[in-house]
Formats: C-alpha cells, sequence, structure tokens
C-alpha cells in the first residue's frame, strides 16, 4: 500500500488484484515482526510513518483490529480448538481468541489440515500451536504471536475471499509461492521458517519471532540521537551476507526495505517477507511496483524490465537509513519520492561526515544505471573492509544524526 498518495497503475502480467495486495506489510498495532506479505491492511496508524512497525511488545485484547468475516465462519460458535489432524484432540481457546473467526477457522476440526503438494514435511501441527492474541490485521488477515512446539512464533493467517473466485486464486498462488520460498531458504540472515498449511478458509503461515522488533522501529527510537557506527556496519552485513545468499539461488526479494529487516536477541538482522519474492527471470512479465517506493530502483517504478540489482538499490537506501536513522525522502511523500527519484535523479543525501567508504557503498548501490550496481558479494567486502576500518582507527566512533538541511539530493 502507497504511503500518502494513490497508487501507481496496476502490474503488469499479473491479476489485476494483485497490485491491491501488495500493501498488506503494512502493520496496525505495534507488536509485530513477520510482515502481511502481499494482502491489503489497514494501519491503525498514519500511513505515512513506517510501512510495517515490528516492535517487542504484543497487542492486547484492546487492539482495535477487526474481522471482516466470511460466511462460512459465521456458523455456531465453538471454542474447541483442534490440530486439524484429528478429531479427538480438543482443547478450549483463550478468552481472546473465542470469538476470533481465522483463528477458530484455522483449529476447526470438522476439516482436515493441508499442506502443499511436495512440502508435506512443513505442514503445521496444530496440536502444538498455541495462539496468543492478534497484534494486526488486515483486509484479508490476521497477524497473531504464540508458541509451536514451545518456541515463540508469529503466525500469519489469511482469509479466503468468499464471493471472488479470481482473487482466491491469486492469493492461493501467492501463499504457495511464498512457503515454497520459505522451505528453500536456509541462512542466518533469513527468518527462519517454521511451518505452514490450509483449510476450506484459510491459510496459515508461521515463522520464527522476532522480539527485537524491526529496523525501522529502532531507527524510529532512536531519531535525532546517537547511532552507533559498529552496529550499523554489523547489522547492514547481516543484510548483505542474507541477500547475497537469497541473490546466489537466482530469487529477487524486491521488497527490500528496513520494516522488513527484523532484529533478533543479538541484535544480529534477519530478512523477513518474501511474499514478493519471484524466481529471477529477466522479461517484461516480472511485476512493478511490488516494494514501498521510498526503497524502489526507478526500472521497478516506470514498469521496466528489472533484475537482482532492484535489492541492490533498495540496500543502498537502507544502509543510509542505517547511518543517519532517518527515514528516506522522510520531506515527501512516497509518491512524490517516487517522482522525484525517477523524474530528477533524486537520492538521500549523504552526509559529510559519513565514512567515505559507507558513502561509496551507498552512491554505487543506488546508480541509475543496474549495471553499475555492485553485486551483494562485492557489497559484503566493501562493508567488511569499512568494519576493519572502524576498529583499527575510530573504534569510539558515532555518527550524530542530526541534519539541518532536508535529506534529500535532486
Amino acid at each position: 500500500m502507497l504511503e500518502g498518495g494513490p497508487k501507481f497503475p496496476a502490474f503488469i502480467g499479473l491479476s489485476k488484484y494483485e497490485n491491491k495486495y501488495h500493501g498488506l506489510s503494512q502493520i496496525l498495532a505495534e507488536g509485530s515482526n513477520m510482515s502481511m506479505g502481499s494482502y491489503e491492511s489497514k494501519p491503525m496508524r498514519s500511513a505515512e510513518e513506517s510501512v510495517a512497525t515490528y516492535v517487542s511488545s504484543v497487542g492486547s485484547n484492546s487492539s482495535h483490529t477487526h474481522m471482516l468475516y466470511h460466511e462460512a465462519l459465521r456458523g455456531p460458535s465453538n471454542e474447541n480448538f483442534t490440530d486439524g489432524h484429528s478429531g479427538n484432540n480438543r482443547g478450549r481457546t483463550k478468552n481472546a481468541l473465542s470469538d476470533d473467526a481465522l483463528a477458530s477457522a484455522l483449529m476447526d476440526s470438522s476439516y482436515p489440515t493441508k499442506g502443499l503438494t511436495d512440502f508435506d514435511e512443513w505442514t503445521l501441527d496444530l496440536r502444538m500451536l498455541k495462539m496468543g492474541p492478534p497484534f494486526a490485521q488486515g483486509a484479508f488477515g490476521k497477524l497473531y504471536r504464540g508458541t509451536y512446539i514451545g518456541e515463540d512464533v508469529a503466525i500469519k493467517i489469511l482469509e479466503r475471499p468468499e464471493n471472488d473466485p479470481e482473487k482466491a486464486k491469486s492469493m492461493e498462488q501467492q501463499f504457495q509461492q511464498e512457503v515454497m520460498m520459505l522451505a528453500r531458504l536456509n541462512h542466518p540472515n533469513i527468518v527462519r521458517f517454521i511451518g505452514a498449511c490450509w483449510k476450506p478458509t484459510v491459510w496459515c503461515i508461521v515463522t520464527e519471532y522476532a522480539k527485537g522488533g524491526s529496523i525501522r522501529q529502532f531507527l524510529n527510537k532512536r531519531q535525532n540521537g546517537d547511532v552507533p557506527l559498529r552496529l550499523a556496519i554489523k547489522q547492514a552485513l547481516d543484510v548483505a551476507r542474507g541477500m547475497a545468499y537469497i541473490h546466489g539461488l537466482s530469487l529477487i526479494h524486491r521488497d527490500l526495505k528496513s520494516d522488513n529487516l527484523l532484529i533478533f536477541g543479538d541484535k544480529s538482522i534477519k530478512i523477513a517477507d518474501f511474499g514478493f519474492a519471484r524466481i529471477e527471470v529477466k522479461t517484461e512479465g516480472m511485476t512493478p511496483e511490488t516494494g514501498t517506493y521510498r526503497w524502489m530502483a526507478p526500472e521497478m517504478i516506470q514498469h521496466r524490465p528489472y533484475t537482482q540489482k532492484v535489492d541492490v538499490y533498495s540496500f543502498g537506501i537502507v544502509l543510509w537509513e542505517l547511518v543517519t536513522g532517518m527515514l528516506p525522502f522522510h520531506n515527501m511523500t512516497a509518491v512524490q519520492a517516487a517522482f522525484a527519484v525517477v523524474n530528477k535523479g533524486a537520492r538521500p543525501i549523504i552526509p559529510n561526515d559519513c565514512l567515505p567508504v559507507l558513502g561509496v557503498i551507498m552512491s554505487r548501490c543506488w546508480d541509475a544505471n543496474p549495471e553499475l550496481r555492485p553485486p551483494f558479494a562485492e557489497v559484503v567486502k566493501m562493508l567488511e573492509y569499512a568494519e576493519t576500518e572502524i576498529m583499527t582507527t575510530i573504534r569510539k566512533a558515532r555518527f550524530r544524526c542530526c541534519v539541518a538541511v532536508p535529506m534529500t539530493l535532486d
């Protein structure tokens, strides 16, 4: 969903509905650590704030979320949750979930729990899943915190549209794609996939839970304060290493931004939200406008063919965020930022006292010519050099994010 303005035209080569879905990464209540991928959400906060806010606290029963009730979920109230594999293992729901249609539909023992073909090992055992109250909601789903086999997890439940087969088909394809993508990835800087399943009216994806929230939330709390430079570079390295792994599999994330980068207990960063990821195909059929405009490469905004280098561009913006602590193009709406990037060649201003090697990395990553952007393997090496330089020459360096001029450059 766009920040501060209308959407650009619909996606190329995909269902007309898929353009609508790409904004569910907007989180409605503090406590999220798992984006809702490619489904539209209704924010509780200003749309010009962070597109997806990830924080450590969890929502409560007083959350302002609400349900769009599916006809198939309006049957007799049933507080008996089950594993979905058998009707003989029933437990009582928590009060917070007794009237939750999506949670009830997922745990309803009247229907078997199904997984994706050829991905049976990733099918959730709902007997092991304990759901807490929801902390975020979109037009077609909710996010919950819970536990699975005793581990804290983030639970995404999506509702199948009742009277729109075309929309339902598009959502099902995206669900399948995200599961297949997550099941394939195994890297310390990629959010760990726990499992997934589906029932007649809902789809469910479970991942590990990040108590530290997102980088964007971390930076929001420290805006106009000191950002530890060594930590910024360490976190940038985590992102670059994770993206190098993703690109090594010939995949594209397509929505790399600070909202989708989660902070774990050791302050390490893991990349999340693969609802938009695609196998790399250098054709006109790649879907444009799937990311958020402040981080989006110009070729993607312009509907031109694109490659993995769109992720490199986005990383350059993320690195600038880590160094300055500020929201890119904060003095513009998202649509204004997209216009300025495409038509004026605008980029965030690199501060004069920025470590030179970091300024070089940013400039190269967001170069207007995708071919001139470095691959992530090279970005990793440059950041490792920067890390060494800091350790040996400016061990106590801190970068103060106090800038008197607007942080954009035409």
